[in-house]
């Protein structure tokens, strides 16, 4: 294990005791986050799917009719019928904070009719085509918030196991590698110092 490159003396020993400290705490934090984080995409990762399966099953209802419309209506008056949009969706963001991680909100405001055109030159199959595909526009703006949120949470996932990985396989094993290396070397100059001592002490007796 590479050593962190520090002069051995007892003032740099004080401060990598104190520095090992704070890294194993600050590893355990993390650690715990990312558990933490983990349990959490699991959780809302199973719901999304599960909300997914379930808009994509509407979404298939919405195009069937859709096409059953189309079929059933004259080219020139379907493209007459949805020329000029009737309703409008405004979509409002905020956010929050999910284990550190500032996900999005979408908030939608829809305004005005999905049926704006004649009921005579039309049949009932794409005015439930439109209904349809105006009750799913929420559903949809949903889903795309929580699968943003999903895909933020994997990306601080992935810091946060960077990080744990760093302190546990590179900086705390450093750390305690260069503590171990001062307090040797400072053992060493002890001795040193000690057997000096002892000899002047045997000189000056001698003498």
């Amino acid at each position: 294990m590479a050593r962190l490159n520090v002069n051995p003396n007892r003032m740099e020993l004080s401060r990598l005791k104190k520095n090992l400290v704070v890294a194993k705490r600050g590893h355990k934090l993390l650690k715990d986050k990312q558990d933490a984080l983990i349990k959490a995409f699991l959780e809302k990762a199973r719901k999304v799917k599960e909300q997914r399966e379930a808009v994509e099953e509407e979404l298939r209802r919405c195009y069937e009719s859709f096409l059953l419309a189309r079929a059933q209506t004259l080219p020139a008056m379907l493209e007459q019928a949805l020329m000029i949009p009737g309703a409008k969706c405004r979509i409002s963001v905020e956010h929050r904070n999910v284990m550190s991680v500032v996900v999005p909100e979408y908030g939608i405001d829809q305004e005005g009719k999905a049926l704006n055109y004649g009921f005579a030159t039309t049949l009932g199959s794409l005015d439930v085509a439109l209904e349809r595909f105006s009750s799913i526009m929420p559903k949809l703006i949903e889903l795309a918030a929580e699968e943003k949120a999903i895909a933020l949470m994997s990306t601080e996932i992935e810091k946060t196991r960077r990080r744990v990985n760093a302190l546990e396989h590179v900086l705390i094993p450093a750390t305690i590698e260069t503590i171990k290396y001062i307090t040797m070397k400072l053992e060493e100059q002890e001795r040193s110092t000690l057997s000096r001592i002892m000899k002047i002490k045997d000189i000056v007796r001698s003498h």
